[in-house]
């Protein structure tokens, strides 16, 4: 089911808004540690050698789970662990291992996977979706779910991308433990997980994954990081006894990766496109400070945030328009809702899917945003123009922004000063970003 809403014009405005200068941009260049993996698929097989006695999965039917998370080469990995296991003469077959993604249905699911060409065709294994779960254990009376496909197989692959969370902080965040506790777990456990807050999941996910890692058929994980410029940089296979320590030593890595800002406030940040392929809040809070749970405003002094579009691969999936100061029309038609609200009902967070003021277009948003900042002096205005969250190296900063942090290490002049340019329906006329 789909529910798109049809928003009508707004007729709300700030006085004098149409009056707000907008300042001229500079294009700049952040720059950070570039060192990623050229041969994904030849590194990955390298690993996937290693591991000891091959000979255990002749005949076994091995489950291999896939999440929602964008990940550069996906499909790539992906083949390469079904063309490996079938080489040792294993069975493999893929499943979606995404929570409630996808509007917590199977075909859903399937679309998404479909979306990084992670298909039956594609892959040369079967695909098998379905929300069907089967209780293995239990934390304390919490019950603990897993995906039936992945339970009944003979081995699991756990493949998680490993990164720091959106919403809470620990010792293990996004990553292979998150893909056994919540994952795996479909929207049942999703749902179940969600329901005690992201204030407990530092505490809850290591003794969730403890359990599965004692009841369930474990093959081996793959872990895998991603530099500052979105290029995989780190692959590790892990046996069943050290995913714990893999999980967490890749996520020391991950944050020190991280692509963030190399200043520290920021009057207006606009934003072209969030998506759950981007992050799971849509926009990553770690680059931001705009998480649900309000836990992240030390990442970064950010008065407004203008949100201007939502990334095709999200399917529609409006999650983190919610954190926004603005957005359009444009924007909100484009959601579904339905998809959106199942998303967020899912973390127990209901302002999660509330709707935020809409300005009709581009320019009116962005000088609703300005005029409304406190005592402004639009002569020093701080404004940041960025693609997503995961395309943080070539940016637009405004010119006063610039000469502050132009002689600060790692900012590199580009290109500017330059006006924002609009095109007659007050759409701001698209940036042509570089591919990173």
């Amino acid at each position: 089911m789909s529910m798109f809403i049809d928003f009508p014009e707004v007729h709300a405005r700030v006085p004098g808004m149409e009056n707000v200068p907008l300042p001229e941009m500079v294009t700049i260049h952040q720059e950070y540690d570039s060192q990623k993996i050229t041969d994904t698929a030849g590194h990955l097989r390298a690993q996937l050698e290693a591991l000891p006695d091959h000979e255990q999965y002749r005949d076994k039917r091995i489950c291999i789970t896939v999440g929602s998370r964008g990940i550069p080469d996906l499909d790539v990995m992906v083949r390469t662990m079904c063309d490996v296991l079938k080489e040792w003469g294993a069975k493999p077959f893929i499943i979606p291992a995404m929570g409630s993604h996808g509007g917590g249905v199977a075909e859903g699911q399937v679309e998404m996977l479909a979306g990084y060409n992670i298909t039956e065709e594609s892959m040369g294994v079967p695909l098998l979706a379905s929300m069907d779960v089967v209780q293995y254990g239990d934390l304390n009376g919490i019950p603990l779910y897993c995906d039936k496909y992945a339970y009944e197989s003979d081995g699991i692959v756990i493949f998680n991308k490993v990164k720091p969370h959106t919403d809470f902080r620990g010792p293990h965040e996004s990553g292979l433990l998150k893909m056994i506790a919540i994952g795996i777990a479909k929207h049942q456990g999703a749902a179940m997980f969600h329901s005690f807050g992201f204030h407990r999941f530092a505490e809850l996910i290591p003794p969730v994954a403890e359990i599965f890692l004692e009841k369930c058929p474990v093959a081996f994980g793959v872990g895998v990081v991603q530099n500052a410029y979105d290029d995989i940089c780190n692959i590790d296979v892990c046996t069943p006894d050290q995913m714990i320590q893999t999980d967490a030593r890749l996520l020391k890595i991950a944050k020190e990766k991280l692509a963030k800002f190399l200043f520290d406030h920021i009057d207006l940040l606009i934003i072209d496109e969030i998506g759950k392929n981007i992050s799971g809040n849509g926009h990553d809070p770690n680059v931001t400070g705009r998480n649900l749970g309000g836990t992240f405003k030390d990442t970064l002094d950010l008065k407004k945030l203008f949100v201007r579009g939502i990334t095709p691969q999200a399917h529609h999936n409006g999650s983190g328009l919610s954190a926004c100061d603005i957005t359009t029309r444009k924007v909100l038609n484009d959601v579904d809702w339905d998809v959106t609200w199942t998303n967020g009902l899912t973390t127990g967070i209901m302002t999660a899917g509330q709707i935020p003021i809409y300005a009709n277009h581009d320019k009116d948003a962005i000088q609703m945003c300005l005029k409304t900042l406190y005592n402004a002096d639009y002569s020093k205005v701080r404004v940041v123009h960025i693609k997503n969250t995961l395309a943080m190296s070539t940016i637009e900063v405004s010119v006063p922004l610039y000469e502050d942090i132009k002689d600060l290490p790692g900012i590199h002049f580009v290109s500017g000063p330059v006006p924002m340019r609009f095109a007659e329906d007050g759409s701001l006329i698209e940036t042509e970003w570089p591919q990173e």
